[in-house]
Order: structure tokens, then C-alpha cells, then sequence
């Protein structure tokens, strides 16, 4: 391993409060948006046909998020969301370089996944206010599709992120088709890359709208 990246993960993990559990981190991640999906179906009432198409626009509007989110402040400084940047730009890209992908241990994922206290501040700033809108411009079921597409979109982007950061020889590294998007974000991860391409984690959507995809041939 680069010693850069030895050091930094050593500095790193030192600083990772003692009560911390990456196993626990990853039960919430998964529980919190999956315990909304399930109140937002339990919620729906007669959903009409032309009302089914909140899923798909709610999944590219997922998708431009997901990029404008990655492009913007993940990757360049805003004032109100320097936290954001230092966490992403300053720490998960010197934890993990195109050279060196791979977790070691459990209280790793602190490396990976988002602090739950995320899911509130993306879905305050991104879903809610859009999905009152939706309820007063089309209906509640409309909503509660936007709001459950969403979830699953946030969900979805965190356990992909985290199989790319996993042993491709583990159960996530060998699901079918992963390995072209991990190629994708092993790039993103290139140093000298990683402020110009491939800002999709998940579908690159975004970045084939922006021109911003860089792919890569299947060599590792």
C-alpha cells in the first residue's frame, strides 16, 4: 500500500469514536430509507396510471441530484456545506485512491457510507419540499411514489458505493454488471481525475448528460 494512504488511513481509524460500529452504521443505513419506502406504499391509495410515471421521473431526478450533489459540493468548497466537501474530498479520497479501493475492517464503513444524520438533511433539502409541491399539484399518491423512489434511489446508491469498495472476490464484488460501474468509480478515484469525471455513483446518467463519463476497459 502507498504509505500516503497507509498513513492517512492509520490517522484516520485513530480518530473514529470508540463506540463506533460499522455494522451498526450499515443496519441504519439500510433500515431508515427502507422503514420510509414501507410507510409511503402502506400509504398509497388507488394510484391511477399516469400517476405510476412519478417513479421513473423520480428516478432521473434522483440521478441529477445524486451528480449535481457529487459535481458540486463534494467536490468544491461551499461555504454552508464545507463539512460535506472535507468529509468526501479531503477524506474518503485520500482513504480510498484508484490504487487502493478495498476496506480493510468493519469500522472502515465510517469511510463509505454517509452519517445518518444525512438522510435528513438530503431529504429536507431535495424531497420534501418537492413532494409538498407534488401534493398540491397532482396528488398525495404522486407524492408518496416520489418520496418511496427517492428512498430506494438513496438506499440503492449507498450499498452499490459500498460494493464497489469491497473485495470483488466478496458476495457484493461478484453481483452480476457491477463490475463496469466499479471500473467507473475506480477512475473517479484517480487523484488527478477525480474533480473532472465520473461523478455518477450510481447509473451514469448524468454524467453521459454532461459529458463528464470517462470509461474505462475491464482491466482489474
Amino acid at each position: 500500500m502507498d504509505e500516503k494512504v497507509a498513513e492517512f488511513r492509520r490517522t484516520y481509524r485513530a480518530d473514529v469514536p470508540r463506540g463506533y460500529s460499522g455494522y451498526r452504521h450499515l443496519a441504519g443505513t439500510i433500515a431508515i430509507p427502507a422503514a420510509g419506502i414501507t410507510g409511503c406504499i402502506a400509504g398509497l391509495d388507488d394510484v391511477q396510471p399516469l400517476e405510476w410515471l412519478a417513479v421513473p421521473a423520480s428516478f432521473v431526478y434522483a440521478n441529477l441530484v445524486e451528480y449535481a450533489g457529487h459535481r458540486g459540493p463534494m467536490h468544491r468548497p461551499v461555504r454552508w456545506l464545507r463539512a460535506i466537501f472535507e468529509r468526501h474530498a479531503r477524506q474518503h479520497h485520500r482513504f480510498f485512491t484508484d490504487e487502493e479501493m478495498q476496506l480493510e475492517t468493519s469500522s472502515d464503513l465510517r469511510a463509505v457510507l454517509f452519517p445518518l444524520a444525512l438522510v435528513v438533511f438530503y431529504f429536507g433539502v431535495f424531497a420534501l419540499p418537492l413532494a409538498l409541491v407534488l401534493m398540491w399539484l397532482a396528488s398525495r399518491d404522486v407524492a408518496l411514489l416520489f418520496l418511496a423512489t427517492g428512498l430506494g434511489y438513496y438506499l440503492n446508491y449507498e450499498l452499490l458505493h459500498l460494493a464497489y469498495h469491497a473485495s470483488p472476490r466478496s458476495l457484493a464484488g461478484r453481483i452480476p454488471g457491477l463490475g463496469f460501474l466499479r471500473r467507473l468509480h475506480t477512475r473517479h478515484h484517480d487523484p488527478i481525475l477525480m474533480h473532472v469525471c465520473n461523478f455518477n455513483i450510481t447509473y451514469p446518467i448524468g454524467d453521459w448528460l454532461f459529458r463528464t463519463l470517462l470509461s474505462v476497459r475491464a482491466t482489474r
